[in-house]
């Protein structure tokens, strides 16, 4: 049988898990980004994002294991879109700091928090951690468009 603080610790642990079923998301963009270079999202949150990037060896430069400063800032990006995560959003800025080398085996683990917001416009603020050292840094500027970038009408027609 069961004890009391049993019961009430289970009670706690089933309450937790409905919090995180609550702040849950579904990825509405990017579902078909390749997740071996970009990186796996571990948390999604409305406004937030864990995501997990295992470097492999595709991504090495040298014969000293180090990895290429475009996938880091790909991952940082897919992070930030998905932070945001509006079907229709994409990259129109970014001002980034890469912090310290990446090596193959490293896992770099990136978190991504919307900070401002103003009519179709998002700033996302992303940070890029291998175990407790800080390897990148950077703002990411968005839209959300009404269609799909490639089908928008960029310029009016010139006869």
């Amino acid at each position: 049988m069961s004890t009391d603080k049993e019961l009430k610790d289970e009670e706690l642990e089933l309450d937790d898990y409905r919090e995180d079923e609550e702040n849950a998301e579904i990825l509405s963009t990017h579902e078909n980004i390749n997740r071996d270079l970009c990186g796996e999202i571990l948390k999604l949150e409305k406004g937030y994002v864990e995501l997990r990037l295992t470097t492999n060896s595709e991504m090495v430069v040298d014969d000293q294991g180090l990895i290429h400063g475009g996938f880091i800032f790909s991952a940082a990006d897919y992070a930030a879109m998905a932070a945001v995560n509006e079907k229709n959003v994409v990259l129109v800025g970014s001002d980034c700091q890469f912090l310290s080398p990446v090596k193959f085996g490293d896992e770099v683990n990136f978190v991504a928090r919307v900070r401002h917001k103003e009519g179709r416009k998002r700033n996302v603020h992303v940070e890029g951690y291998v175990l407790d050292i800080k390897v990148f840094e950077g703002e990411f500027k968005t839209v959300i468009t009404e269609r799909h970038v490639l089908k928008l009408k960029l310029l009016d027609d010139v006869e």
